[in-house]
């Protein structure tokens, strides 16, 4: 049982940390600033940094530059990742 709850729970992460290790955005802390704003849409609603996303979740970054909404293919496991491997992260349905 312990072990199927920790594997559950790896499919799982932060958007604060998924924008920044995916390269969305700079920096965590303006992944922050971005979500308290209410510039980033998780499935359609606001969310807080601490929401947790998982593969297949649309993340909308509506950002005084643009609008950008992506699809979550998978999630980090580590602190950070390659360049090729942040590319991969996600997909891009509109910019």
């Amino acid at each position: 049982m312990f072990r199927a709850t920790l594997w559950l729970y790896k499919l799982r992460v932060r958007v604060d940390k998924f924008l920044q290790v995916a390269r969305l955005i700079k920096q965590r802390k303006y992944a922050n600033q971005a979500c308290d704003r209410g510039y980033i849409l998780v499935n359609g609603k606001r969310t807080k940094p601490s929401q947790e996303i998982k593969p297949g979740d649309r993340i909308t970054l509506d950002l005084p530059g643009g609008r950008t909404e992506i699809e979550v293919i998978e999630v980090p496991t580590g602190k950070t990742v390659s360049k090729e491997k942040a590319a991969g992260l996600y997909r891009v349905l509109s910019e």
